[in-house]
């Protein structure tokens, strides 16, 4: 069993590295020339939903096989806070997603496609709240790995 603790716990911090990676990669694509950058956009943000989803599968595997035991994490209440902060961080993308690929769309139809300022401020603010957000998160494991 420490075994499989361990191998779970390395994926599962490789996977949150690999999307904190990613919110900063949006964050500065965003920032840039952005008709030009759109197809790497929509492709940074189709692993972002991968890698969310391999984070709650090997999460779960977490709680179900690893060494604290599920009573650890479902009686915790830091644990429920983590967890209401990457739930919040998935909700906070599903705009700027909606967007990049909706502004792919019409890119690849009219080469002269301006992204509206108006839409882009939004997803600016929507990206920067993701992070911010995202920033709970290892505080809350730190503290889970302290026993609170």
């Amino acid at each position: 069993m420490d075994t499989t603790d361990l191998v779970l716990a390395i994926f599962h911090h490789l996977l949150v590295f690999s999307l904190a990676g990613i919110i900063g990669a949006e964050f500065v694509l965003i920032r840039g020339d952005l008709p030009a950058t759109l197809r790497r956009l929509v492709g940074i943000d189709r692993h972002y939903g991968i890698i969310a989803m391999l984070i709650i599968v090997v999460g779960i595997g977490r709680v179900i096989y690893g060494l604290k035991g599920w009573e650890f994490y479902i009686y915790n209440w830091v644990f429920w806070a983590k967890m209401a902060a990457f739930v919040t961080v998935g909700l906070l993308s599903i705009i700027p997603t909606v967007r990049f690929a909706s502004w792919s769309r019409q890119a690849l139809a009219s080469p002269g496609f301006q992204v509206p300022a108006a839409q882009l401020a939004s997803v600016r603010t929507y990206v920067r709240a993701e992070a911010l957000v995202f920033l709970l998160i290892p505080v809350f494991a730190a503290a889970m790995a302290r026993g609170y």
